[in-house]
């Protein structure tokens, strides 16, 4: 059984890099639901995707640069504090989808002409915001839609990435 556990401990650039697999995977699902499951993303699903992007760099630095215990804490909080965010843009994508109809957001002009029309701090604050098209849930899996799914996916990006302080602790 102990030998078990020591083929199961990895050090923590290979947990790092398993992070960035998970956030391919991650990316990599959105673009099949875009462009193959014909689903339009809307600001909040575009600004977790970001999120995603910005923990899996994170995690590829990370696997990559092989830091001693100072370099890994420093990614570890990084990669948790990015995937944080994502959780937090989740979380609201979740309550706009549980509003009341009534209390829903108006649907606001496509991405695309935002961003050709207004300035880059106004279509962050919209892509944060959510717009009416963020209460629209087109996908469920076990009665868990996407953004759902999408935070959980965060939560665990989060508790991976600050593990590993404790990982390179038990490691050496």
């Amino acid at each position: 059984m102990l030998n078990l556990l020591k083929l199961l401990k990895f050090n923590s650039r290979i947990w790092f890099f398993l992070g960035f697999l998970g956030c391919v995977f991650l990316l990599s699902m959105g673009a099949y639901f875009q462009f193959v499951g014909g689903l339009d993303p809307c600001p909040l699903c575009i600004s977790q995707r970001i999120a995603i992007l910005v923990t899996g760099l994170v995690f590829l630095s990370a696997a990559i640069h092989n830091p001693a215990q100072t370099g890994v804490t420093v990614y570890a909080i990084l990669g948790a504090i990015a995937a944080l965010c994502g959780g937090s843009i989740s979380t609201r994508h979740i309550w706009i989808q549980h509003l009341p109809a009534d209390q829903v957001p108006e649907c606001g002009p496509g991405l695309d002409y935002v961003l050709q029309n207004f300035p880059l701090f106004e279509t962050m604050k919209l892509m944060l915001s959510g717009t009416g098209d963020c209460a629209k849930v087109d996908w469920t899996l076990f009665g868990f839609s996407m953004p759902e799914w999408t935070l959980l996916a965060f939560l665990m990006l989060a508790s991976l990435s600050l593990l590993q302080i404790w990982n390179y602790k038990q490691a050496n």
